[in-house]
């Protein structure tokens, strides 16, 4: 891995199912616009608190990859471990872990298109063209095999590239994913710790997006994504070869924890693990015992 210049350092699924695609976008455009406002009077103390302040720019890499520009930072030496970040979140939201696994792991951690510092283009975003990305990044970094720590989105990612390429992969962490859009729990946009991370949310891609125009365009590009995906089979799952671990938390404010629990049977061999005490964002709330966790899954020697 000396050949890798070392540089120092939200799948979140907001939609109602009792909604239309259009209904779903106004409601997360109206939490992330007017929620700022809310907060200032309200006080919330909850999660937000836990977000990184600033995104850990101490260096700014980017490829291009198909029709976009990927901001990605390396961190470390070692066996490769990818971070993919939830929707609308950026690879911020993994400071802790980054800091954390950096001592003894090639970390690998990027801004999906259209998120952070990740240029947008004109394409529909799906499941299927982010995983596209980070094949094509792993590719140029001539990176054969990887662990993933995916998070919602990125979960869901993980489980893509398990399904479709599981030769460039070691292990790989799902938190927090689904496997269909049935997940989603129905009340996700009106809790309050996800309001406050549609706030967050809003104004983090305002300050960071090379495009901040386009946010509500970005907005309605990923819900149409959520409510449509993804939609894996049984059979697709049960193909899983990859050692996977199935990590939720038992306070779940987005997907339900039987749904996580559900993907961890369908999956052969995979390993499940219900966080007490937290839910979607257990890396912000929970930071030490989920790299206790990570590590742990990482380190082990596992037959499948």
């Amino acid at each position: 891995m000396s050949s890798y210049k070392k540089i120092g350092r939200l799948g979140t699924f907001v939609m109602c199912l009792n909604l239309d695609r259009g209904g779903i976008f106004l409601l997360v455009l109206k939490y992330s616009l007017v929620i700022p406002l809310l907060c200032a009077c309200l006080g919330f103390p909850a999660i937000i608190n836990a977000y990184p302040e600033e995104p850990p720019i101490k260096a700014m890499t980017f490829a291009k990859i198909q029709d976009v520009s990927l901001y990605y930072e390396i961190h470390g030496e070692g066996e490769p471990i990818l971070l993919i970040h939830g929707g609308l979140s950026h690879a911020g939201y993994w400071r802790a872990q980054i800091d954390d696994l950096a001592r003894d792991y090639l970390v690998i951690a990027v801004d999906s298109r259209g998120h952070g510092r990740s240029s947008l283009s004109n394409k529909p975003i799906t499941y299927n063209l982010l995983a596209n990305d980070f094949l094509l990044l792993l590719d140029k970094l001539n990176i054969q095999s990887t662990n993933i720590l995916g998070w919602s989105d990125g979960g869901i990612i993980a489980l893509e590239l398990a399904i479709r390429e599981p030769q460039r992969l070691k292990k790989i962490i799902a938190y927090g994913a689904n496997f269909h859009p049935k997940g989603v729990q129905p009340n996700v946009a009106e809790n309050s710790r996800f309001r406050e991370f549609l706030t967050r949310a809003s104004r983090d891609y305002h300050a960071m997006s090379p495009e901040p125009d386009r946010w509500s365009e970005f907005l309605e590009n990923i819900t149409n994504m959520w409510t449509t995906e993804p939609n894996f089979s049984d059979l697709e799952l049960q193909n899983i070869t990859v050692p996977t671990l199935v990590l939720g938390g038992q306070q779940e404010e987005a997907i339900y924890p039987e749904h996580i629990e559900e993907l961890s049977k369908k999956i052969p061999n995979s390993k499940l693990i219900m966080m007490p005490k937290t839910g979607h964002f257990a890396m912000l709330e929970e930071p030490e015992k989920f790299n206790e966790i990570v590590r742990s899954f990482l380190k082990r020697r596992l037959k499948y």
